[in-house]
């Protein structure tokens, strides 16, 4: 399977590539449209800030690939949120995949939520064989606000969504590569769409 990771100077690209071996497939990382382009599926990985993460796919013109692609696109954190049409950090406007916005959580909780939490309201093939109130790992201090793209909410001061599908297009705010079993159970379900 051609298993392509969107490069763009976002961190954490190595434990996603791994979690690829552990299943078998080897994800190459490349930020040549050409090449994503071409992919079977694509991986649109993503730790640090929206508004320079943003500056970084412009320039590569990534920012106009990405929205465009017609095979299964997976967004993982920072890059679900990119996906969304604005978030509050940097003022930034996103790709517009997912008819939501990105929010910061307040300052009555602790931020960011860093660790483990459940994802309930599972609603689509990339949830196959995983089960309501399974746990996800998760760092973030912004969310996307719930909306009819939701697949998967997880409550943490509001209930929010966790992970949207849009066509051929889904995004997580967890992260897989570090949810243990469930977690790799997800990446498969995704590799199989």
């Amino acid at each position: 399977m051609n298993l392509k990771i969107v490069n763009y100077g976002a961190g954490n690209i190595k434990s996603i590539q791994f979690a690829f071996q552990r299943l078998g497939y080897h994800a190459v990382l490349t930020n040549d449209a050409n090449e994503i382009i071409k992919a079977d599926k694509v991986i649109f990985p993503g730790v640090g800030e929206a508004s320079s993460a943003m500056k970084k796919l412009k320039e590569s013109g990534l920012d106009k690939i990405i929205p465009e692609l017609k095979q299964p696109v997976l967004g993982i954190c920072l890059g679900m949120q990119l996906m969304c049409h604005y978030t509050e950090e940097g003022n930034t406007e996103g790709l517009g995949v997912f008819d939501t916005q990105v929010k910061r959580f307040s300052n009555t909780v602790k931020v960011p939520q860093m660790g483990w939490n459940t994802v309930s309201n599972l609603k689509s093939d990339l949830f196959k064989d995983i089960k309501e109130g399974d746990y996800m790992y998760l760092v973030h201090s912004y969310y996307a606000v719930n909306c009819e793209e939701a697949i998967a909410t997880t409550d943490y001061e509001v209930e929010y969504a966790s992970a949207l599908e849009n066509d051929n297009f889904f995004g997580v705010q967890f992260h897989p590569e570090k949810s243990s079993k469930v977690g790799e159970k997800l990446l498969q379900n995704f590799l199989e769409l």
